[in-house]
C-alpha cells in the first residue's frame, strides 16, 4: 500500500513539474518579445552610460553643447523601434497627453506669432526633451543585470574620487570648477546624479544609504546654497524612508515637514535675498543678480497680460528667445539689462520658473501636476514593490528640480535630461520588479494547486 502511495506522489510531482514547464516555456511570440527586450536592454545600457559620461560628467570639459540633443535623438530612435516592434502598439496615456499639450502650444505659438517658426520649433524641442527622457525610458522598460549595475557602481566610485579631488582643490584655486568640469553648477549636478545612480544600482541596504549620503556630501564643497537645501532634503528622506508606508497627515508629519522646509530656506536665505531682492527693492539688487530678479518680476506681468495660455514658445526666459531674440523684452522695457540684451543674452535662460510664463497659468498647473503624477505613481509602485529606493529616488528627483529650477534652467538642460532618464529607469524597474513578484507567486500557486 505504501508503495502505491509513493508511486502516486511521484506521478503528482511529475505532473506539477510538467505544468510548471508548460506555463513558463515561451512560445514563438514570447521568444520574439524576449529577443526584442534584450536588444533594447543592451542598447539602452550603452546609451545610458554614454549619456552619463559624455552628456553629464564630461559635458563642460569637452564643451560640445549638442551632445544631449544627440543622446535625445538616439533615445527617440530606440523608442520608435520599441513601439514598432510591439504587437499591441501600446503608448502611455500620460505621454500621449503631454505630446498633445506640446503640439497645441506649438500651434498656439504660431497663431499668435510668439517668434519665428524656427525659434518656436527650437524651443519646442528643448522644452519637450525632459519629458521624452522620462516617458521613453518608462515605456521601453529596460532592465540592467547585476554585473551591469556593479560596473555602474565602480564607475561612480571613480567619478566620486575625481569630484573629491576637484572639490578640495577649489579651496586653493576657486577657478578649478571652470577649468575641469566647466562650471560649479555642473560639479554639483555630477555629484547629485552620481549619488542617485549609485543608490539605483545598489541593493538599498543601510550601508548603501550611508555611501549615498557620503557621495552626495561631496557636493557641499561647491558652496552652492541650493545644494545645501537639497542635501538637507536628501538626508531627511533617507532617515525617514522606512516610515513611508505608514506616512499619515498628522501633527508629527506636519512638524517634521515644516522643520525640513525651514532648514532648507535657512540654508538658501542668503541667495534668495540676492536673487529676488527679498526684503529689498529691485533697485538695490546687485547688478550680477538683477537679470534673474527682473525675469521673475516681468514673468508675473506676462502671466496677467497673456492669461491664461501665456506668451508662447520662444518668447520669454528660454534659450531660443535669446538666440532668436524675442520682441517681448523690448515690449516690457528690460532689453537693456545686462544679460538680457540682444547682444548679451547669457542670463535669459539662467532660471526656469519665469520661462513658465510662455505657457501661462495653464502651463504652471500642468507642470506641477506632472510632478504630482510622478509622486503618486512612485508611491503606488513602492507600496507594492516595498523597495525603498523606488520611492526615495523619484522623491529626491522631484525635490531636486523644484529647488534647482529656482535659479537655474536645470530641467531643460543636459543635467535634467540624464536625471529624467534615471527617473524613468527607476519607475520602470519598480514596475518590472512588481511583475516578477506577481509571476513568481502565480508560478508558485500553479505548483501547489495542480489541475
Amino acid at each position: 500500500m505504501a508503495k502505491v502511495v509513493k508511486i502516486e506522489e511521484n506521478l503528482l510531482l511529475s505532473e506539477n513539474k510538467r505544468i510548471f514547464v508548460a506555463l513558463n516555456k515561451p512560445n514563438g511570440t514570447q521568444t520574439g518579445k524576449i529577443m526584442i527586450q534584450e536588444f533594447i536592454n543592451k542598447q539602452f545600457y550603452n546609451l545610458f552610460v554614454f549619456t552619463y559620461l559624455f552628456g553629464l560628467v564630461l559635458y563642460g570639459t569637452i564643451k560640445f553643447e549638442g551632445i544631449d540633443e544627440i543622446c535625445a535623438m538616439l533615445l527617440f530612435i530606440l523608442l520608435i523601434y520599441g513601439i514598432f516592434k510591439s504587437t499591441d502598439w501600446y503608448v502611455n496615456k500620460a505621454f500621449l497627453t503631454v505630446i498633445g499639450i506640446f503640439v497645441f502650444y506649438a500651434c498656439y505659438s504660431i497663431y499668435i506669432h510668439s517668434n519665428s517658426k524656427v525659434a518656436i520649433l527650437s524651443d519646442f524641442i528643448i522644452q519637450f526633451k525632459p519629458y521624452l527622457a522620462f516617458f521613453a525610458v518608462y515605456y521601453l522598460c529596460p532592465e540592467f543585470t547585476k554585473s551591469q549595475k556593479k560596473i555602474l557602481r565602480d564607475v561612480v566610485y571613480v567619478i566620486w574620487a575625481f569630484m573629491i579631488a576637484i572639490g578640495v582643490a577649489s579651496f586653493v584655486e576657486p577657478k578649478i570648477f571652470n577649468l575641469t568640469v566647466g562650471h560649479v553648477a555642473y560639479f554639483a549636478a555630477i555629484v547629485t546624479s552620481s549619488a542617485m545612480l549609485f543608490l539605483f544600482s545598489s541593493e538599498g541596504t543601510n550601508k548603501d544609504k550611508v555611501i549615498f549620503l557620503l557621495i552626495l556630501a561631496t557636493g557641499l564643497l561647491s558652496g552652492r546654497a541650493k545644494f545645501y537645501g537639497f542635501f538637507i532634503l536628501a538626508t531627511a528622506a533617507i532617515v525617514f524612508s522606512r516610515q513611508v508606508c505608514h506616512l499619515k497627515l498628522n501633527f508629527k508629519t506636519i512638524l517634521v515637514g515644516c522643520l525640513c522646509l525651514a532648514a532648507i530656506i535657512a540654508a538658501s536665505w542668503q541667495k534668495l535675498v540676492l536673487y529676488f531682492g527679498v526684503g529689498q527693492s529691485l533697485e538695490s539688487v546687485p547688478e550680477g543678480y538683477l537679470a534673474r530678479a527682473m525675469l521673475y518680476a516681468t514673468s508675473f506681468q506676462i502671466f496677467q497680460d497673456y492669461f491664461p495660455l501665456g506668451s508662447g514658445f520662444a518668447s520669454f526666459a528660454s534659450f531660443s528667445s535669446g538666440v532668436h531674440y524675442s520682441d517681448i523684452y523690448q515690449e516690457y522695457g528690460i532689453e537693456l539689462i545686462k544679460g538680457i540684451s540682444k547682444n548679451n543674452y547669457s542670463y535669459i535662460a539662467d532660471t526656469y520658473y519665469p520661462c513658465l510664463a510662455q505657457f501661462g497659468v495653464v502651463g504652471v498647473i500642468l507642470y506641477f501636476f506632472f510632478f504630482f503624477y510622478i509622486f503618486r505613481k512612485s508611491l503606488t509602485l513602492y507600496q507594492r514593490s516595498l523597495s525603498i529606493k523606488h520611492f526615495v529616488i523619484p522623491f529626491l528627483i522631484i525635490g531636486y528640480f523644484l529647488i534647482e529650477n529656482i535659479a537655474d534652467a536645470t530641467f531643460t538642460s543636459h543635467r535634467g535630461f540624464f536625471i529624467m532618464m534615471l527617473l524613468g529607469l527607476t519607475l520602470s524597474e519598480s514596475k518590472k520588479y512588481i511583475t516578477q513578484k506577481d509571476n513568481s507567486k502565480s508560478n508558485s500557486n500553479s505548483i501547489q494547486q495542480p489541475t
